[in-house]
C-alpha cells in the first residue's frame, strides 16, 4: 500500500460517522448491509449518510452493490488487511512480527 492510499483510507476512518458505518459494516461481513438498514441502524439522514458512503467508498474500505434498484454496501477486507500491514510493517525491527513482551 502506498503511503498516500494509506493516508486517504486513515483520513477516511478519522470521523465519528463514518467510523461507525465502518463498523457497522465489518460487523455484518462479508453480506453487507442495504443503505436503508444503515441509515435505520445508524439514526442518520440520507443525504448524509451518503456523503459518508461516498467517502469510505473513495477510500476503497467499503464497496457498493447494486440489488436491483437498492443498493448494499459491505466492508472491502482486502483494503483492510492492506492498511493494517502497511502500519504493522516495521513493527519489531521489520521482523515481520510481534512476540508478546515477556
Amino acid at each position: 500500500m502506498k503511503t498516500s492510499d494509506a493516508i486517504t483510507s486513515l483520513a477516511a476512518l478519522a470521523q465519528e460517522t463514518r467510523l461507525g458505518v465502518f463498523r457497522l459494516l465489518v460487523r455484518h461481513a462479508p453480506k453487507g448491509l442495504p443503505v436503508g438498514v444503515i441509515a435505520r441502524r445508524l439514526g442518520l439522514p440520507g443525504p448524509t449518510l451518503s456523503f459518508h458512503l461516498n467517502v469510505l467508498a473513495a477510500a476503497d474500505l467499503i464497496r457498493p452493490k447494486k440489488n436491483g434498484r437498492s443498493i448494499s454496501y459491505s466492508a472491502n477486507p482486502e483494503t483492510i488487511n492492506e492498511l493494517t500491514s502497511f502500519l504493522m510493517e516495521n513493527c519489531c525491527c521489520g521482523r515481520g512480527g510481534c512476540r508478546p513482551r515477556e
